[in-house]
């Protein structure tokens, strides 16, 4: 893998890789983008997303692509990396390679799942970034979490109604009031609450967003790779891989 890199460095200058290893030279976890990746920063880094659940490979590390969108509405790659693990200090570790990457430069705002170590992460290296959590992924939990309540589909068209409809935040308090009355001892509901200011439109509509609001971008360059890597892919193949299907993509 290293040789790899080293052969695609040595290809273009502006290849960038970070490999990050264990005390006893084990690999723990590796960052890279190529070229296209570092000049379409430039113009479209304003808003990013960041999202590892699309992949693990034969050696269980998740694919943590960093995606944003360009002039068309297209997503368009910005870096990814291979993680041992899914903490505080790997996160850091990540989103520092990739800092380093862009010459310092920190995106204005970043979109994520609801991820606690992930949030303290982007909190220490990008503090100034406003973080959005990925509202999709949040109302996909519904079924889980109010599976047993007889009410749900109607809990369901409530809560996406008070999300939705709410024009400012004041109007979102009031409905809110309202929805959770007969659902105070809901902790989901509760902590969601508590973390507004980082998932309900009403409250992240002063920031540009560059048309994004879910996390599903990172989803859409997954499809990038589908039929290129998979579950037993080694790390070197998915390397290779990665290159192809991505040159595969510009092309098209």
């Amino acid at each position: 893998m290293n040789k790899y890199f080293l052969k695609m460095q040595a290809d273009n200058s502006n290849f960038f890789y970070m490999m990050d290893f264990t005390e006893d030279g084990r690999l723990k976890n590796v960052f890279w983008a190529d070229a296209r990746s570092r000049e379409a920063f430039k113009e479209f880094g304003d808003v990013v997303t960041f999202d590892t659940t699309y992949l693990v490979n034969k050696y269980s590390m998740p694919f943590a692509p960093f995606v944003g969108v360009n002039h068309h509405g297209q997503s368009i790659l910005l870096g990814c990396g291979l993680i041992s693990g899914e903490d505080t200090d790997t996160f850091r570790w990540l989103f520092e390679s990739w800092l380093t990457c862009m010459s310092g430069v920190p995106p204005s705002a970043i979109i994520t799942d609801q991820d606690k170590a992930m949030k303290k992460a982007i909190h220490i290296v990008f503090p100034k970034a406003r973080h959005r959590w990925c509202l999709w992924h949040i109302l996909k939990k519904m079924p889980e979490k109010f599976k047993g309540y007889r009410e749900y589909k109607s809990i369901k068209f409530c809560l996406k109604n008070v999300v939705y409809d709410s024009l400012t935040k004041e109007e979102f308090e009031e409905r809110w009031g309202r929805f959770i009355y007969h659902l105070k001892s809901h902790e989901w509901l509760l902590e969601l609450y508590n973390e507004r200011y980082y998932w309900v439109p009403a409250f992240v509509k002063d920031t540009f967003w560059a048309g994004m609001s879910t996390a599903q971008r990172s989803e859409s360059i997954n499809a990038f790779f589908d039929g290129y890597v998979h579950h037993q892919t080694t790390l070197k193949e998915f390397v290779e891989q990665y290159d192809k299907a991505l040159a595969k993509n510009v092309v098209n």
